[in-house]
């Protein structure tokens, strides 16, 4: 018999016996599944944190049973709510003989509310003597044990597709995977104070757009039936915002989920949180500066310091952050001379003599960002901004008017990955236009990322928007940075995976 197939037996066992158990309990008049609500004095942390005024009082507190330890005529346990554990103290004299003996039926991974007195075991340990008790929830499946099976003492998980499947169990066994969830959802709530006190307003635009724009990716696409026509998952936030400067508003921001149909690695997700910013009358070197200011302030913050931990480095948010041309940057790592990209025969043997595939390759500008991501961003370990980037890849972002094969964008790079994009944005609707025309020629070559034609943008610049900044931040690659996660799937609480085989 195969080891999963022991598993499944065992795990089957095991839900019988806690299934006996609740009936018993319900014979009993303790069903657990009937209790509506328990009236908590604390939280578990209060208890401990403020033992000195508690000692000797009569508190009433609950959470999930994480550990027993019987000892004839008195029982230990711990419990856990979402402040951290505490110690309960059973005793037979206490209770009675009844209330004793149904503490057999109570399992690791029960809800139990109990009621008693805080004082301190002789160890020192700040715990709760039971006067009285509360079976609130029956656990019906055990949850992972990281010691021997059947010892009666909470373990944590490690087994990585359980952890991201069936993430409830990884949050319950790994108190340092809540905190990291607990992180994130600071960093969000900062993030917006930040925007909030620079005048910024919050705004939601469209999740199903008949057109996905304002990003080089595969849309997934649904359909509407009231409507009887096809739409696609956003991939991008930007051109319903930049609409928002056309009508008036002069600063507007959104953080939403967003859709890319493309692959699956640590640093992709094919449903992820995005933050977009624009701000009339700004340019790139405002822009530049608002993402130094908003790092620190998160860092700062939430974190505590402008020096933070990543893996064997320390990453430093203190202003300005290194400003690095991209054909510099990339003559350096690899030795590709800025004149090999006159062309795109020159450029995709360029590529090829450094052992990358050319041929899905359909312009120059494909071809420098491909070489930017394998040999010159797992070198920008701080924060740095990498600027000049080629028209091709760029069909957003004005041209540089010294050199029109350029444009006035940046990418920012922490910890050797890309966190965010930035523009001097287009307002001209004719340059526009042309660039979308350049796009759809890139589409129909077979560039299936290239960026659609879209008539209603056009339309909406066509009455006038002012000059803009713009910018977008993955909230997920910040929060991995800020919390020295290596993987986007340990800062996304239920990442995409393939669906199981029942």
């Amino acid at each position: 018999m195969s080891e999963g197939n022991i598993n499944a037996l065992e795990e089957d066992q095991f839900f019988k016996t806690r299934l006996e158990k609740l009936e018993q309990l319900r014979r009993r008049g303790l069903d657990p599944f009937s209790v509506e609500k328990y009236c908590r004095t604390h939280c578990l942390d209060a208890v401990r944190q403020y033992f000195e005024q508690l000692e000797g009082q009569t508190v009433r507190v609950a959470g999930r049973i994480v550990a027993i330890r019987a000892m004839g005529r008195a029982t230990f346990m711990h419990i856990e709510d979402a402040s951290g554990r505490l110690q309960v103290y059973f005793r037979q004299d206490e209770l009675g003989p009844d209330m004793y003996e149904v503490l057999e039926l109570l399992d690791i991974g029960d809800f139990i509310g109990v009621e008693g007195k805080v004082f301190r075991t002789r160890t020192g340990e700040v715990t709760v003597a039971v006067s009285q008790y509360t079976p609130l929830v029956k656990a019906l499946r055990p949850p992972p044990l990281g010691k021997q099976r059947g010892e009666k003492e909470w373990g944590g998980l490690a087994d990585i597709e359980t952890r991201y499947r069936q993430r409830y169990l990884d949050l319950m066994a790994n108190p340092e995977v809540r905190q990291v969830f607990i992180t994130r959802s600071r960093i969000v709530s900062a993030v917006r104070r930040f925007y909030d006190q620079r005048g910024y307003l919050e705004v939601e635009t469209p999740v199903l757009q008949a057109v996905a724009g304002g990003a080089a990716a595969r849309p997934f696409i649904t359909h509407h039936n009231a409507l009887d026509h096809d739409f696609h998952l956003r991939i991008s936030l930007e051109l319903y915002l930049k609409r928002l400067l056309v009508g008036g508003f002069e600063k507007v921001y959104e953080i939403g989920r967003c859709f890319r149909n493309e692959g699956i690695s640590v640093r992709h997700n094919p449903e992820y949180t995005l933050l977009e910013s624009y701000e009339a009358y700004a340019n790139l070197e405002d822009i530049m500066e608002l993402v130094e200011d908003l790092f620190a302030y998160v860092a700062q913050e939430v974190i505590g310091s402008l020096e933070i931990p990543y893996g064997n480095h320390v990453l430093n948010f203190r202003k300005p952050w290194p400003r690095v041309k991209l054909l510099e940057a990339i003559e350096e790592n690899t030795g590709v001379k800025p004149g090999e990209f006159e062309t795109l025969e020159s450029a995709k043997a360029a590529g090829e003599r450094l052992g990358l595939p050319m041929d899905q390759e359909y312009s120059v500008g494909g071809i420098i960002e491909k070489i930017l991501e394998r040999f010159v961003q797992p070198t920008l370990i701080q924060p740095t901004f990498v600027v000049d980037y080629p028209i091709e890849t760029s069909p957003l972002a004005k041209k540089r008017a010294d050199n029109p094969r350029l444009v006035r964008r940046f990418e920012a790079y922490i910890a050797g990955q890309e966190v965010g994009n930035a523009f001097s944005e287009i307002n001209d609707p004719l340059d526009q236009r042309e660039r979308f025309i350049a796009q759809a020629r890139l589409r129909a070559a077979g560039d299936a990322e290239a960026h659609p034609m879209d008539e209603d943008f056009l339309r909406a610049l066509e009455y006038g928007m002012p000059p803009a900044g713009g910018l977008g931040i993955g909230i997920d690659r910040m929060v991995m940075v800020l919390t020295n996660q290596d993987s986007i799937r340990d800062v996304i609480l239920f990442p995409q995976m393939r669906p199981e085989k029942h």
